[in-house]
This record gives C-alpha cells, structure tokens and sequence, in this order.
C-alpha cells in the first residue's frame, strides 16, 4: 500500500527544549493512527510539525511521497486537514459560515463558491447531525456541538489524510463514541488516513488500527494497540501502576491498578 505521509526521524526544539527526539511516522490511506502520551509527550507538536506549521531541526517529512517544503500551501491543504487543539472562528460567523470556510482552498478568484462546494457541505452536514444548527452563531454552542463543528470543517476539506489534536476533549461519552466511529468508517469506507493524537488510550485502543506512545518527545512504544497498551509500558511512561483487560474481542484495555 502507498503511503500519504512517511516522516523520517524528525527532532524539534523550542529553543533548548527538545520536544521531538528523532520519531519517526507513517500513515497509509484507510489507515487510523493514535498518537497517545501524557501532557508534555510531543503529541501535538509532532502534528503540527508534520503540518508544516512547525520546522523539523531534522529529519524529512513527505506526503505522497513530495517533500513538505515542495508543496503549496494550498495544494497541501487539498490533501491534508488539520484540527489544531483549540480551534477558533470568529464568534459571530454562523455555524454553515465555518464549514463553508473548509472549502477555502478550493475557491475560484474572489472566493467565488461552486455549486460542488455547496453539495460538500451539505452532505457533511448530514454526516454530523449539524442541519438543525446552520444558522446558529458558533458562540451559541456548546463546547461539544462546536468541536464537532470544527471536525466537520476539516471533512468539507475533502482530505486524503486527517491530523487530528485532540478532537474529543470537549465531548461527553456518546459524542466520544460517535467521532471515533465516524473517523473509523472514514478509513474503511473512504480511505482516508487519519492521524490522531488522544488522551483517552482505551478509546484509540478499540479504534485505532496501530498506536504510538511518546514520552518526552521519544518513541516509547509502537505497533498494534495489544503491543502498546501493556501494564507495563504504560506505567513507565505515566508513572502510574496499571493492569491490561481484554474486551470480548481480545482488545486491551488498561485501568489503574487498584491498591488497598
């Protein structure tokens, strides 16, 4: 299989600081890729960095196997979506004027909008139940009805590949389940790549088809959920004792380990 993006050992500092120590990624369409690790790991810097909005010290990035720095801004962002942690818009755009911003890089001179574009945003509409929400101000929504909002601007994007920062951080269980559906039977039905970097490891372990877990901007482990999510691996990177179940499908799941 082809892959939309390969980055070769890519290392990145804020001044002194290193925050990415020579990681290493790929992602394949139809593929679905967590990024896990605890607050300060290099999840989002890792993203934005293989976005281009952030420059490798070294290492290479490339999608469909060009490098980032020979792409366009614009072409790029026909092929990647990127959801940063906390996303913005003006808040009196209404809800059909934020999405209608995904097709930007699309538009015709003066922003002239086409019929196509107006048929994408439509059907992303339906995907994410936002219908009954078009007219409302993004400022009236809750914090769960506007990330899903943003989500949906990075689908209207039509992307072959999703980067994803922490997309559920503002929303309850069922909307949790929900996205992370969504984003797998993107990869399956559509076959669009999809990174996502998560706090939540049980989730990106039952959807997720490979995991990677960073401590201190270092690889700590890599592969399929049931290599990464270990007792033991978990607890020498959260500094937590864990114990690993198993789901009726043999999925792990890790807990804290209870001590009385």
């Amino acid at each position: 299989m082809s892959e939309l993006l390969k980055a070769s050992n890519l290392t990145f500092a804020y001044g002194e600081r290193v925050a990415l120590r020579e990681v290493s990624v790929s992602l394949a369409p139809g593929q679905l890729v967590g990024i896990l690790g605890p607050n300060g790991s290099g999840k989002s810097t890792l993203i934005r960095t293989l976005f281009g909005q952030l420059h490798a010290r070294s290492g290479s990035i490339e999608w469909d196997e060009k490098p980032i720095d020979a792409w366009r801004r614009r072409d790029l962002a026909r092929r990647v979506a990127y959801l940063p942690q906390s996303p913005s818009a003006d808040p009196d755009q209404t809800v059909l004027d934020v999405l209608r911003l995904g097709r930007a890089p699309y538009w015709h001179a003066f922003g002239i909008e086409s019929e196509h574009d107006e048929v994408v945003v439509r059907r992303v509409c339906s995907q994410l139940a936002l219908d009954d929400l078009l007219a409302r101000p993004i400022s009236d929504l809750s914090g769960g009805q506007r990330q899903r909002v943003f989500v949906g601007r990075c689908l209207v994007q039509e992307p072959a590949a999703l980067l994803l920062d922490e997309p559920s951080t503002f929303l309850d269980l069922r909307h949790q389940l929900e996205l992370f559906r969504m984003l797998r039977m993107l990869a399956t039905d559509k076959s669009i790549g999809v990174l996502i970097a998560s706090h939540d490891l049980n989730l990106a372990a039952m959807f997720c088809d490979r995991l990677m877990l960073l401590r201190e901007g270092a690889v700590a482990a890599e592969g399929p959920p049931a290599d990464v999510l270990r007792a033991d691996v978990i607890e020498s990177v959260f500094d937590v004792q864990m114990e690993t179940l198993h789901t009726a499908d043999a999925r792990p799941i890790v807990v804290p380990r209870v001590i009385t």
